[in-house]
């Protein structure tokens, strides 16, 4: 980290906080638990989230990921954040009642896009909330984008953002499957999870979706963007955040079934 302070990024997927195919429908019970998990964590924390249903049902529905299309999507885009937020505070609850201080970060406020990349970026906000001895929360979101108007900021390239600046000790992504697959394991199921990935072994990977891929792009980029985090990272690891106890000792550092990214140096 920039100030020499110990630092674990954990994302938590869209996937595992909510059931990504009915629209606004949290798993609420999973949320209270990794919630319980989070506050095990063996240095400070910085936790962001996917949007899950959401986020991804209504800015497919409009087309969001895409260029501005009207002034509908501005209605929609408002929607949407509304209804991350919404997630957000579900979130928020659950890491107070584990103990933990949080404090919520909308990137709408902190991230500037252009032509769908980070333009601009404000992490002091995040430091400045883990010395005081907070937990910072971010989420995927819609944000502001020079070119197209809108734009849809992931939780990976937020989780990407935070790593290059901060430059954690771990960087966890919990995902609802074990790891990352030869094929996805939804889909395939003689799929072999892997113990460790590098960008080499990508070609061998059959990333065919078991479902239409969601607004943030394929699990083929996803996987490339968290081989770009491992390298501003001590460790990065896929687990799986529907069996208990996985992240807790993802976070305490604890070994863990899952998949290890390995990152260029």
């Amino acid at each position: 980290m920039s100030a020499g302070r110990p630092m674990i990024l954990v994302k938590l997927g869209g996937s595992v906080l909510t059931d990504k195919a009915r629209l606004r429908t949290p798993r609420r019970t999973t949320i209270v638990r990794l919630g319980k998990e989070l506050a095990g964590a063996s240095e400070s924390l910085v936790v962001v989230h996917g949007a899950g249903s959401y986020g991804h049902i209504l800015a497919r529905r409009h087309r969001l990921h895409e260029r501005f299309l009207g002034k509908d999507q501005l209605l929609a885009g408002a929607r949407v954040q509304r209804d991350v937020k919404a997630l957000d505070m579900l979130v928020l609850d659950a890491l107070l009642k584990a103990g933990l201080a949080p404090v919520s970060l909308p990137p709408s406020a902190l991230l500037t896009m252009d032509d769908g990349r980070v333009a601009d970026f404000a992490s002091k906000p995040f430091l400045d909330y883990v010395v005081m001895g907070l937990t910072p929360v971010t989420f995927g979101d819609v944000v502001r984008d020079r070119t197209r108007g809108l734009a849809i900021c992931s939780g990976d390239v937020l989780m990407l953002e935070l790593a290059r600046a901060f430059h954690p000790t771990r960087a966890i992504f919990v995902a609802d499957v074990d790891g990352l697959y030869t094929a996805d394991p939804k889909r395939v199921r003689t799929a072999r999870r892997l113990e460790s990935v590098a960008a080499e072994d990508l070609d061998a990977i059959d990333f065919t979706p078991a479902s239409t891929a969601d607004v943030t792009g394929s699990i083929e980029g996803k996987v490339r963007r968290m081989i770009e985090i491992a390298a501003h990272a001590g460790e990065t690891l896929i687990v799986n955040g529907n069996v208990k106890n996985r992240l807790r000792d993802a976070v305490r550092g604890r070994p863990v079934a899952g998949t290890h990214v390995v990152g260029r140096r």
